[in-house]
């Protein structure tokens, strides 16, 4: 095993994914300890606005695929930190390039600089015989990062919990905070917890070279737990009620739920409960953390320290409960407008009666019925594609204001031509 490198005490480093929810408590704790961070994400607007202390580059994974394209973006660099990733394929996602072509070009580019320390946050299971590509191109990344020849540190975080939520975090909160009953899935999978901060701490280490060379370490704490004892524990962490009754989903249900998360997926919505999300638990999360302790000399947080560490309060619970009613109130917002806009369409004539008491022509207000209903239509379509839904919500805000005044306008000329000239 190669020794330690010599601590640095100040170093420049680049942190692929810094606003995602691990890069950006990664960025903050590389910066708290003294050094020069630079965020790297796709979106160009995004990191400057959630963390304006650091400098930022903008940069697209899948469009770096030689070690000559980082070349630009590791000048002046000491370590790199990839905290990058995506859940599995869609719309804007290629697994296959972000997780294995960029990093193995990216492990490449550091090892020829020859001083550039490559911190690769990876999973615990990512085995090329593993259920998922997630896994399976994490695993190709892991190996062409071992034969790079480079300076380079491994780690592989459990299931992890923070402040925030996010993807399986953000699962299991609002599974914890339903009321009354507890539902369920997957309630025998076992999976070790670890700390965001833990994780944070463990790779300001890595980076710094206290962690040594050309070594992987799990970063989980000791005991795994079962999904029902996870979800338990973090219910009495809300302050929810214990619930009357648990109601574990079969598998089947499980698996459907998953297959319409994966479509809406594809609209955009970035569901914790997609086809790989819910592989992954089914092989369980599991790790073994004694090298890391016997390194470090000390566990990592278990589950119950790193709850207690923070408290949850009003905001945790709202939010919790807020993301259980999220898909229901845009199913149901995209069903009330499409509905409105096929019911005009369907009944033209009594529609248009309003629009001819005010002495609209009759070809005219069987047109205003039908472009009122297909503006309806496509208001309610919109909203189901997560890129558009805020401006199909502004959209609806404005068409509902312009049926407001025009009803108004039409109903006084309607009564008008009744009462006819006085």
């Amino acid at each position: 095993m190669t020794a330690p490198l010599p601590v640095r005490p100040r170093m420049r480093v680049l942190v692929l994914g810094a606003y995602g929810f691990i890069g950006i408590a990664l960025a903050r704790a590389l910066r708290a300890a003294g050094h020069e961070v630079t965020g790297l994400g796709r979106d160009p607007a995004i990191g400057p606005r959630v963390l304006p202390s650091i400098a930022w580059v903008c940069a697209d994974l899948a469009r770096l695929r030689t070690a000559a394209d980082w070349g630009p973006l590791l000048a002046n660099v000491d370590a790199v930190v990839n905290a990058a990733g995506a859940l599995q394929d869609g719309p804007r996602d290629d697994l296959e390039r972000v997780h294995h072509v960029a990093i193995a070009s990216l492990a490449e580019a550091c090892a020829a600089a020859g001083a550039i320390r490559l911190v690769q946050v990876s999973a615990p299971g990512a085995r090329a015989d593993a259920t998922t590509d997630f896994m399976r191109t994490k695993a190709r990344a892991e190996e062409a990062i071992r034969r790079s020849g480079g300076d380079w540190v491994i780690l592989r975080p459990g299931l992890v919990l923070g402040a925030q939520a996010w993807g399986g975090s953000t699962l299991l909160r609002s599974l914890a905070a339903f009321p009354v009953v507890q539902p369920i899935a997957l309630p025998d999978k076992r999976v070790q917890c670890v700390a965001l901060d833990d994780v944070a701490r463990v790779v300001v280490e890595a980076a710094e070279g206290s962690i040594p060379s050309r070594t992987a370490y799990d970063v989980v704490e000791n005991a795994p737990h079962p999904l029902r004892e996870v979800v338990s524990r973090i219910r009495a962490w809300l302050g929810v009620p214990p619930p009357r009754v648990v109601v574990a989903f079969p598998d089947g249900f499980v698996s459907l739920v998953s297959r319409l998360a994966d479509a809406f997926g594809h609209l955009g919505w970035r569901s914790p409960l997609r086809t790989t999300a819910v592989r992954a638990l089914e092989a369980e999360v599991i790790g073994d953390p004694a090298p890391l302790e016997a390194h470090r000399g000390r566990p990592l947080a278990s589950l119950d320290e790193l709850l207690a560490a923070r408290p949850a309060g009003a905001q945790e619970r709202v939010s919790a409960r807020l993301q259980l009613l999220l898909p229901v109130l845009v199913a149901t917002l995209a069903a009330f407008w499409i509905a409105s806009g096929v019911i005009g369409i369907a009944d033209v004539e009594r529609a248009a009666r309003t629009l001819r008491e005010s002495a609209m022509p009759v070809p005219l207000a069987k047109a205003v019925v039908v472009a009122g209903a297909l503006v309806d239509v496509a208001l309610g379509l919109a909203v189901l594609r997560r890129p558009w839904a805020r401006a199909a919500c502004l959209g609806m805000v404005g068409v509902s204001v312009l049926y407001l005044a025009a009803g108004t306008l039409l109903t006084r000329l309607a009564a008008s031509t009744r009462l006819g000239p006085s």
